[in-house]
């Protein structure tokens, strides 16, 4: 395992190069390989990370604990509304401490544009031992990492000439952070893949997140183009990840954003909508989906759907980027 990495904070894709990208995908690759033949990896023995949790997880939370478990270490699950930060301990003073009691922490803090990534960035200032980016309000690197894994699974690494669409669709059940979708535009305009982002007017995305989706899709001599309805967005497509976001000046006012997005409950992945993607096209999605809302039953358990393969790739990015880090 190299050292090239050692004490790295992973907060943004965008601030890791793409040779540090591909060694983490090559490290998660090595290291499931490793994981379905059963062979012991301890490369963390005895190393503590603290995870911290503003918001509620499945995956995140259990590919994390599951996978330094693997690596020989312990996670030390922290729900910030039973700590001392519900009632006002500094990020300046949690990062010194719990990085003087283990070797890295990871947190999640993704439900409020303007505090997640800034809260972490806090941390890491002051914290001695690397800072992980479990999802913020600007990006979730370890879900799109994973995702960018399961791409090059399905289409080996020489991405260029196919086309991904990042759609919203609809959603009742809250209003879900735009991290995702912001950090696919971002993480795919650099590995060559034409980007297309589909959303109603409302829901545009962070100026700063589309400025660097451009910005790298310039540099990398791709495409990124934005449209207002789904049909563009997958006609002959090659992936298509589409799911639900909220409105950046809503986050606060959740009852007035769910009750606008009613407008486009037509907004949804279902056959008719595959049927114009490429024939061997596939259905990405971070879950949890809201399923018969966000897409069809027969999309996401039909035969272009990769979300089970994408939802384990979580388990081996983790693993890689604190395997590296930590």
């Amino acid at each position: 395992m190299t050292d090239a990495l050692r004490g790295r904070d992973y907060i943004m894709t965008q601030e890791w190069s793409n040779d540090e990208i591909d060694l983490a995908l090559q490290t998660a690759g090595d290291l499931k390989e490793k994981f379905h033949k059963g062979i012991p990896h301890r490369l963390l023995a005895d190393k503590t990370i603290f995870l911290l949790f503003f918001d509620k997880s499945t995956r995140t939370r259990n590919s994390f604990e599951a996978g330094i478990t693997q690596l020989g270490g312990h996670a030390h699950f922290i729900d910030s509304s039973t700590s001392q930060i519900a009632h006002g301990e500094s990020p300046k003073d949690t990062g010194i401490i719990l990085s003087s009691y283990g070797h890295g922490i990871a947190i999640r803090h993704d439900l409020i544009p303007g505090e997640g990534n800034s809260y972490m960035r806090e941390v890491a200032q002051h914290a001695s031992k690397p800072v992980i980016n479990m999802q913020c309000d600007i990006d979730h690197p370890c879900q799109t990492l994973a995702d960018l894994m399961t791409i090059r699974e399905k289409y080996g690494t020489n991405l260029r000439g196919l086309k991904i669409a990042v759609a919203w669709t609809y959603a009742p059940s809250y209003a879900k952070p735009m991290s995702v979708p912001q950090g696919l535009i971002m993480l795919m305009t650099r590995f060559g893949l034409d980007v297309t982002l589909a959303h109603p007017p409302e829901y545009t995305l962070m100026s700063n997140t589309m400025q660097i989706a451009r910005e790298n899709a310039q540099k990398s001599g791709i495409k990124f183009n934005v449209v207002d309805n789904l049909e563009d967005a997958f006609r002959d497509a090659d992936i298509v990840y589409p799911k639900s976001w909220g409105i950046e000046s809503l986050f606060k006012q959740p009852e007035k954003a769910l009750e606008l997005s009613k407008r486009y409950k037509s907004w949804i992945c279902d056959e008719k909508l595959m049927s114009i993607t490429k024939k061997n096209s596939i259905y990405m999605h971070c879950l949890p989906a809201d399923r018969g809302n966000e897409v069809t039953d027969a999309v996401i358990d039909g035969p272009h759907s990769v979300v089970y393969q994408e939802a384990e790739n979580r388990l081996h990015t983790a693993k890689a980027i604190m395997a590296l880090t930590m």
